[in-house]
């Protein structure tokens, strides 16, 4: 371990330290764990987002799906929340197992892990040191409820760990947001009074990234909306037209008379 002065803040202190690539404790769990409405929810959300941004670069998003990179401890790995897989694998979706040894299968450059309040500590402790065994590019937790152990400086909203240049995984975000993206070259936004998670161009959520849902509501929005300045306009014109008609006829009755 090597701890040194915060060059930012010399009343902090940053520790670094070394882990193994297998550890026992890192084995997956045969059954999934129960997740809250709230935690699926934040997830639904940003898979959501991710497969838009996903579609356009052939790449692939998975939902706790195993992540395995030790092939002599093949029961050694994560379960992330969202992995993003770029490119995407052979099997596309049809994947059961990302193992990092196989041809075709890469390392995520991105993972999201949203804090559970019947696991808190895990995603402060152990996914971090996980994925930068396993060579993740991005992590990003969130924790919506501010469930996390005090350890690491927690709790915080929104953490965000980046791979270094020297391979180090370094935290270099945390707190309640905005935090910046690397990978998305954008921002992550954290809305509903810190119960949800989005992504937007701008540090001020001004411009949201949009589901492909959403996208397509907004067009039939745009679209009715079109619609109706063209409807609105044709009744002006009608108006427009009535009345000018009603000036000749009066000026007409005018001539007959005089």
């Amino acid at each position: 371990m090597v701890a040194h002065v915060d060059p930012e803040d010399g009343r902090l202190i940053r520790l670094s330290y070394r882990v193994a690539r297998a550890s026992e404790v890192w084995t997956i769990p045969e059954e999934p764990l129960p997740e809250s409405q709230t935690h699926d929810l934040i997830l639904d959300m940003l898979k959501a987002l991710l497969l838009a941004w996903a579609s356009k670069r052939g790449a692939q998003v998975a939902r706790n799906l195993a992540v395995r990179w030790d092939e002599a401890h093949p029961n050694v790995g994560a379960n992330p929340d969202l992995c993003v897989i770029d490119p995407r694998t052979p099997e596309g979706d049809a994947l059961t197992s990302l193992c990092l040894w196989k041809p075709g299968h890469v390392v995520p450059p991105l993972v999201v892990e949203v804090v559970s309040d019947n696991r808190p500590g895990k995603d402060y402790a152990s996914a971090p040191e996980r994925y930068a065994a396993c060579g993740v590019g991005e992590l990003w937790v969130f924790d919506p409820l501010m469930a996390g152990p005090a350890i690491h400086g927690g709790p915080v909203r929104l953490q965000v760990w980046t791979r270094g240049e020297s391979g180090s995984f370094d935290r270099v975000y945390a707190g309640d947001g905005p935090a910046r993206s690397p990978l998305l070259n954008a921002w992550l936004i954290a809305t509903a009074e810190g119960q949800r998670l989005r992504i937007a161009d701008d540090p001020d959520g001004s411009r949201l990234w949009l589901t492909a849902e959403e996208r397509e509501r907004a067009e039939k929005e745009r679209e009715r909306a079109e619609k109706e300045r063209e409807r609105a306009e044709k009744e002006r014109e009608r108006a427009e037209k009535e009345q000018a008609l009603a000036r000749l006829a009066e000026l007409e009755a005018k001539l007959r008379g005089g």
